[in-house]
């Protein structure tokens, strides 16, 4: 029997022939170091967002619609006491601190709020297990990996391609939840780890969005609230596009040739013809993603509509691939269960926003942010806007929500400093884009992370270096976009 150490470096065994007693562990064996529980980091910025509550002082800016109206600020006065931690949150509209008890209530109020997108993940989740158990993923990406021999330094640029220009034109982001359990498994295959597959898809959504050429979810707020034509720009944003989509593609394939697959890297891939059953569940799922993203952009699709889609996918998927109803449920049960704990973080996500709200401090943040914009020169000015919306997007990590609440405010800044109203805009999409590709607070985030089992600290390791390389890009872009008066 000959002792080696696996990945963990946990002493485990190779038995020679007839060997039958297992050998155990040395007692001197250094304990395995235990990671932190997700749920435990985001209990942590839950409670520092509570605590913020009794630092920051409250205010409120007078709102049309949900527009907010420059120079309306006015703070709020608010009795910060110790004692505050343990008091019962009142009916009324008193300003306070949020106490603990407050916190407590939050969680399952962001689970409310977040039951649509919640629901939609557990129904990609079922989706995907049955699919799974159809084996028509492991057979349609050995022909896939076939049909380029395996290159998949060829592969991963054409689908980022494809991800990013998506995104960027038409702003697709939760239509690919369907597309990451693929990836993953592509990833798996080629010896690569899951976050690797995770990054193919969010990378190249990230850059599109980033710069949104014709993407109608920012630019039709965004662009109105500074007296722009929706779309106009659209040639400058295109340039930078490809300049966030190259440096994104860059990175992951540098990320993939540290985990050791070269683009001479054998493969033992498996050329034989599909099976009709396979073939049969394979086309179901492109022609659902296909009439998925027809359908949410031409009927504006809400959550409870896309989860009752995947459920009637899954029920073709099972058909097509010969499941027995029983299996079917089954396969469909443990989908969900393996992300079950990821849609916990989405609603604790949320409960973050709640105890801003309640403590009546997202404003006074909003107002103090806008220090950050000198006025001394216009690449200063957008500069600091910048900086701001990458603050800010922490605390409203939604896009459209980050845009109404923020551009009324950067307008008028931006005509008082100089900034043109086409890079006012750049600024708040640069800062809005960067953020989420890191914030634990992000819905959608949270939600790529569930479909593909990655936990959050590991995806902040992976991607926290092309997130600064971003922030350098985005400052240089708009020294340029100021240079050329855009």
């Amino acid at each position: 029997m000959v002792p080696h150490f696996g990945r963990d470096n946990v002493v485990s065994e190779t038995r020679l022939p007839g060997t039958l007693v297992p050998m155990k562990k040395p007692p001197d064996t250094p304990k395995i170091a235990q990671h932190v529980n997700p749920i435990v980091i985001m209990i942590g910025i839950l409670l520092l967002a509570t605590a913020l509550t009794y630092v920051v002082g409250s205010g409120a800016f007078e709102r049309d619609g949900r527009l907010v109206i420059p120079g309306s600020y006015q703070p709020l006065a608010k009795d910060v006491s110790v004692l505050g931690l343990f008091a019962v949150p009142s009916a009324d509209d008193e300003v306070a601190p949020v106490s603990l008890i407050g916190t407590a209530l939050a969680i399952p109020e962001g689970l409310e709020r977040m039951a649509g997108l919640i629901f939609m993940v557990l129904m990609i989740g079922g989706m995907f297990g049955i699919v799974t158990h159809t084996g028509a993923i492991d057979a349609g990406l050995e022909k896939l990996l076939s049909s380029v021999r395996g290159n998949v330094y060829v592969l991963v640029p054409a689908l980022m391609l494809v991800f990013g220009a998506g995104s960027s034109f038409l702003g697709l982001a939760s239509e690919y939840l369907l597309i990451i359990p693929i990836m993953v498994a592509m990833a798996t295959r080629l010896g690569l780890s899951k976050v690797i597959g995770l990054a193919i898809v969010t990378v190249a959504v990230k850059a599109g969005y980033l710069s949104s050429v014709t993407n109608p979810i920012p630019l039709s707020i965004a662009q109105p609230l500074v007296g722009l034509q929706i779309f106009s720009g659209a040639g400058v944003r295109f340039v930078f596009f490809l300049v966030f989509l190259a440096t994104g593609i860059l990175f992951v394939l540098y990320m993939i040739r540290r985990e050791g697959v070269s683009a001479t890297t054998s493969l033992e891939i498996n050329h034989d013809d599909l099976s009709l059953r396979h073939k049969l569940v394979l086309l179901a799922l492109i022609v659902g993603v296909a009439f998925l993203v027809f359908a949410s952009n031409r009927w504006h699709w809400a959550h409870s509509q896309l989860s009752a889609y995947y459920i009637v996918l899954s029920i073709v998927a099972a058909a097509a691939g010969g499941i027995a109803p029983s299996a079917a449920a089954e396969a469909f049960v443990g989908g969900m269960k393996k992300i079950l704990m990821a849609t916990m973080l989405i609603g604790v996500a949320s409960a973050v926003a709640v105890v801003l709200e309640e403590g009546r401090i997202l404003d006074s943040i909003v107002h103090s942010l806008t220090g950050l914009i000198g006025g001394d020169s216009a690449f200063v000015a957008v500069v600091g806007m910048f900086v701001s919306q990458l603050l800010l997007d922490f605390l409203i990590p939604s896009t459209s929500g980050q845009a109404a609440v923020s551009m009324p405010i950067l307008g008028p800044l931006g005509q008082l400093t100089g900034v043109n109203p086409q890079t006012t805009v750049l600024a708040f999409l640069f800062g809005n884009g960067i953020t989420n590709m890191l914030t634990p607070t992000s819905g959608t985030l949270l939600a790529y992370l569930a479909t593909a089992q990655v936990g959050w600290v590991e995806w902040a390791r992976f991607i926290v270096r092309l997130w600064a390389i971003y922030i350098i890009i985005a400052i240089a872009l708009l020294a340029i976009a100021v240079g050329i008066n855009f």
